[in-house]
C-alpha cells in the first residue's frame, strides 16, 4: 500500500493548524476520555506514570499490541481519520476476541509528523473512542512523539479471561470441525478497488471501513467450551489457518464451496485477502449457525499430518498460505 500524505493530500482537505504541543495534545485526549466511559476495572488512568488496572479474582490478563502505519495499514487519501482510529482499535480488540476474553483497557502511542493538521488527530481519536465506548473500555494511557515521516499508531489492549480458560491456537485435534464467522474477502476487495482508483463507499464495503471485532462471539465460544483452538483472520484465511495447524501440530482440509465470500469479493480475496477480523476456530462440539447475531459457517475439518488441503469441485490440492506477511 503506497503512502498518501495526511498533511498534503488534497482529497482529505485538512488544511488546518499543526498538532498542538505534546502536553496540550495529551490534555485534549484526556478531556475526550473523560467524556467517555471510565472503565470499571481501571482505578487510575491517564495522568500518572502507569495506569492501575484491577483484575477480577481468578482471572488472568491478556495483553496484545498492534501497529497501524501510514502507507501500510491505511492511506489518508483513502481513509478518513475516524476510520483509521476505528480500525486501529479493532486490531487489538479482535485479538482479545480470539482468546475468548473480555477487553478491559486500551493504551495508545502516537507518533505524528510535525505538519499533520490537528483536525486529523481529533478525528482519529474520535473514531477510536467511539468504538471503545461500544465495548465499554477506557483509553487508560499511552504516549506521544514527533515522527520524522508518516503517522504511526501503536494500540495496546488489555483483556481478562478466567484462569486457564484462554482459547489458544494450539488446541486443535484431528477430527475437529473448522469454522469461520461472518463473511471473508470484503476488505481485500475494497483495497483492490481503491488501488484501481474507484470510488469506494463505507456502505458497499463495511468490512473494510468499519470492521467489528467479534468479542461477544469469542466470549460465548469460550464460555460454552465450543472452541478448541481460535485465531482472528487478520492475515488471511490460508495464513491464519496455517498458524493453527503449526501450533496444534495438525493438518487441515477446507471445502472451497463452503467458504462465505463477502459481497463484491472474489474467492481469492476470501481465501488469502485478510484484514477481515472475523474468527477462525476449530470445534468438536455442536456449533450453532449463528452466535450473537453473527453467522457461523463450517468450512472444513482438522486432519492428520501438517499440510493444508483445498477441496474444490471434488479435486484435492495443497493449500498454501498466501496471505499477508511483513517482509514477505
Amino acid at each position: 500500500m503506497s503512502r498518501g500524505s495526511c498533511g498534503r493530500n488534497e482529497a482529505t482537505v485538512y488544511w488546518a493548524v499543526m498538532p498542538m504541543p505534546e502536553r496540550s495534545l495529551i490534555e485534549e485526549v484526556r478531556r475526550s476520555v473523560r467524556r467517555g466511559r471510565a472503565g470499571r476495572m481501571v482505578r487510575v488512568g491517564i495522568g500518572d506514570d502507569c495506569a492501575v488496572v484491577r483484575l477480577a479474582k481468578g482471572h488472568e490478563a491478556l495483553i496484545t499490541t498492534d501497529f497501524s502505519l501510514e502507507g501500510v495499514h491505511f492511506r489518508c487519501d483513502w481513509h478518513k481519520p475516524e476510520v483509521v482510529g476505528h480500525r486501529c482499535l479493532t486490531r487489538g480488540l479482535s485479538d482479545i476476541a480470539a482468546m475468548g476474553g473480555d477487553p478491559v483497557a486500551a493504551f495508545l502511542s502516537l507518533a505524528l509528523p510535525a505538519k499533520l493538521p490537528q483536525k486529523w488527530v481529533d478525528g482519529f481519536v474520535k473514531g477510536l473512542l467511539a468504538l471503545a465506548s461500544e465495548f465499554d473500555i477506557p483509553l487508560a494511557g499511552g504516549d506521544t512523539a514527533q515522527s520524522p515521516g508518516g503517522i504511526l499508531a501503536d494500540i495496546v489492549v488489555m483483556g481478562s479471561v478466567p484462569k486457564g480458560k484462554a482459547v489458544l491456537r494450539s488446541g486443535a485435534r484431528v477430527g475437529d470441525a473448522i469454522y469461520v464467522t461472518g463473511t471473508l474477502g470484503g476488505s481485500a476487495a475494497a483495497i483492490e478497488a481503491l488501488r484501481r482508483g474507484e470510488r469506494v463507499s463505507r456502505k458497499d464495503y463495511p468490512e473494510h471501513f468499519r470492521p467489528m471485532p467479534r468479542v461477544q462471539v469469542g466470549r460465548i465460544l469460550r464460555e460454552r467450551g465450543l472452541a478448541s483452538a481460535m485465531i482472528d483472520i487478520s492475515d488471511g484465511l490460508s495464513t491464519d489457518l496455517g498458524h493453527i495447524c503449526e501450533e496444534s501440530g495438525v493438518g487441515a482440509e477446507i471445502e472451497a464451496e463452503t467458504i462465505p465470500v463477502a459481497r463484491h469479493a472474489g474467492f481469492e480475496n476470501a481465501l488469502h485477502g485478510g484484514d477481515d477480523y472475523e474468527l477462525l476456530f476449530t470445534s468438536r462440539g455442536r456449533v450453532p449457525a449463528q452466535i450473537a447475531g453473527v453467522a457461523v459457517t463450517r468450512i472444513g475439518r482438522v486432519v492428520r499430518g501438517r499440510k493444508m488441503a483445498l477441496v474444490q469441485e471434488g479435486r484435492r490440492s495443497e493449500l498454501r498460505a498466501k496471505g499477508w506477511e511483513h517482509f514477505g
